[in-house]
Order: structure tokens, then C-alpha cells, then sequence
């Protein structure tokens, strides 16, 4: 019952600009006709404790929840990492494609980049593995030659790279198939940290991806900023949201 009450909340006061304590009280006594004004206290501290709701002034609320990013698995990349869990099961990885930033992006695209990244070590084994098992063409850490010439020109390109120890990385089961993609605290840094790599996504691209991820899906900045320290881009990346997007994270980044 909790759960369906949370949820009956959200949609109630989602598309609200704000919403008063004596609103949200009333909301509650309809599933809850005795309640207390006791208990409805422990009620207003337990949804901002899990960040559910929170304060704009005293009394004065407004829905903060926002989704985890669970992006679709597609078919291909389904295979891909049945393939990958097979012959490297005990080998961490993550696997994602370029396609999920589509729901981000200001300019669509057809084309979808699909990257696995293994631990250290593994790198060629899985590059040979896949370089005659795949149709795809395979590209093993691309250097600037082989992003301009062969992957910009590939239509389902394949890129492996090394998984950096303490990634963000989000468990994932699809028929039967367990396998990690990466976090979108991740994903996010990354397309920052490889703008090479990423040359068609800066620019306003980069704003406009950062923006829509941060104001439609819950992001753990604790997460994201520890993993971009690891990536010495830290500083880089919060000086690039201050400049910004000041206004979706001015209680956030902090020097």
C-alpha cells in the first residue's frame, strides 16, 4: 500500500509548481482517514529523506523524484553481450550504444556506436574473439586516424576499450542474459572526457545532452564527480556546468 500511495503522489503533484503542507495532508488522509498529525510529520520527513519530495520555504513543497535511467536493450546489443558473457564470464565489462542518446539529443541519428569495455588485460582476446565472430566492423582503442578515416565512415561500428577500475556500472538481466552496462553518471562523463572520440556530441550537443539527462532521470553527482576525478576532469566538468546549467545544479556544485 505505501508504494501505490507514493506512486498516486507523484502523479498528483508532479506537474505542480508547488503544493502546501495542508494539500499534501489531505492527500493523505484520503487513503488515511485517522491519520495523525504526528504521523503525517514522519510522513514529510521520510519522502524528503528519500528525496521524494522537498522544501521550497516552510510548508511550501515541490516533487523532486525523478526515474533511474534504465535505457532499452536492443536486439543486437542483446546478442552482443550474450556473446561477451559466454566467453568472458567472470571478466568485469560494460557494453552500451551510442543510440540511447538519442532520447538526449537535439539531432537524431540512425547510426549507433556499439562499446564494450573490459578489464585491462582482456582487450585483445575480445577484439580477435569478435573480429571473427561479428559482421561488425571492431576497433581496438581507435586513435584519432582510425575514428576520422574507418569509424566515422562504419554504419554499426564496434569500439573496445579498457574498463577503468571503480566505473559506475549498473547490473542488467534481459532474457535470462546478465551483463553491466554503464551508469549514465558515466556515460556522462565519458562523452565529456573523450571529446575526440565523441567530436559529433560538443559543443551545444554536450549542453543540451547534459540538460535533458539531469532534468528527466535521477543523478547520483556524488557518483558522477568521484568518477570524473578518476578521469582527471573533475574541475573541468564542474566549471562546464556552472558555465552552463547554473540553474538545474546551483545547490550541487560546490568548489
Amino acid at each position: 500500500m505505501p508504494q501505490v500511495i507514493e506512486s498516486r503522489l507523484i502523479k498528483e503533484f508532479k506537474d505542480r509548481e508547488y503544493f502546501t503542507r495542508e494539500e499534501l495532508f489531505d492527500f493523505y488522509r484520503h487513503f488515511e482517514p485517522e491519520l495523525k498529525e504526528g504521523t503525517f510529520g514522519w510522513r514529510i520527513y521520510d519522502l524528503k529523506n528519500r528525496n521524494i519530495i522537498k522544501s521550497l520555504k516552510r510548508g511550501i513543497y515541490v516533487i523532486s523524484y525523478k526515474p533511474k535511467y534504465k535505457p532499452d536493450i536492443s536486439p543486437g546489443l542483446l546478442k552482443m553481450a550474450k556473446q561477451l558473457i559466454e566467453r568472458f564470464d567472470e571478466v568485469k565489462h560494460c557494453i552500451w550504444e551510442t543510440s540511447w542518446l538519442n532520447e538526449f539529443s537535439q539531432h537524431q541519428t540512425s547510426k549507433s556506436t556499439l562499446f564494450i569495455e573490459i578489464e585491462k588485460g582482456f582487450e585483445e582476446s575480445l577484439f580477435y574473439e569478435l573480429k571473427d565472430t561479428t559482421r561488425r566492423e571492431v576497433f581496438l582503442n581507435p586513435d584519432e586516424k582510425a575514428i576520422d578515416f574507418y569509424i566515422a565512415e562504419s554504419n554499426q561500428p564496434v569500439i573496445i576499450k579498457k574498463l577503468l577500475t571503480r566505473a559506475p556500472l549498473s547490473k542488467r538481466a534481459e532474457k535470462k542474459v546478465k551483463f553491466y552496462t554503464p551508469t549514465l553518471e558515466k556515460i556522462l562523463v565519458d562523452l565529456f572526457a573523450e571529446e575526440r572520440l565523441f567530436y559529433y556530441l560538443q559543443g551545444s550537443e554536450l549542453i543540451h545532452i547534459y540538460e535533458n539527462a539531469i532534468s528527466n532521470y535521477t543523478i547520483n553527482f556524488t557518483k558522477l564527480f568521484s568518477y570524473a576525478k578518476r578521469r582527471e576532469r573533475e574541475q573541468d566538468i564542474k566549471q562546464f556546468m556552472t558555465n552552463h546549467m547554473f540553474h538545474l545544479l546551483k545547490d550541487i556544485i560546490v568548489d
